[in-house]
């Protein structure tokens, strides 16, 4: 009496592994898509923080205040990130965006700038002023 064989065949295997790539172009970009908004929400939590700093700054001084740039790669909290006037330290273990942020009597801009290339090598820009507005002028997630 002759025995069947249960096994896959090549055709069998084929559509499986077939599926698994049109799944995999799927999931991909979407899952490159989020973590850059993942990584661009360090940078929106970071200005509005330098928005509050610099209305506290205010307060005291009635001027807003100029801070020179932190750098992207530096670790937060070390001792190259806190010298500024008005006590802003961005949060996040590696920055990967540098803040600047210019003042005077009336106004105060600031930006987060990622164009060094932190994130998926793109152009990738925050801005915020002294409205609180706080606008993406370059998207590296579209």
């Amino acid at each position: 009496m002759l025995q069947s064989k249960k096994a896959f065949t090549l055709i069998e295997l084929m559509i499986v592994v077939a599926i698994i790539g049109i799944l995999a172009a799927i999931a991909v970009p979407n899952f490159v898509k989020f973590q850059c908004r993942s990584k661009q929400s360090e940078a929106k939590g970071n200005l509005k923080a330098l928005y509050v700093s610099q209305e506290a700054f205010r307060a005291e001084s009635d001027t807003y205040a100029s801070i020179p740039p932190i750098a992207a790669g530096l670790v937060a909290g070390t001792a190259s990130t806190v010298v500024n006037s008005i006590g802003f330290v961005p949060k996040g273990g590696k920055l990967r965006y540098t803040y600047n942020a210019t003042g005077n009597n009336i106004s105060f801009g600031a930006t987060a700038d990622a164009s060094s290339g932190a994130i998926a090598d793109a152009v990738d820009e925050w801005t915020i002023t002294q409205l609180n507005d706080l606008k993406n002028t370059n998207n590296a997630c579209d």
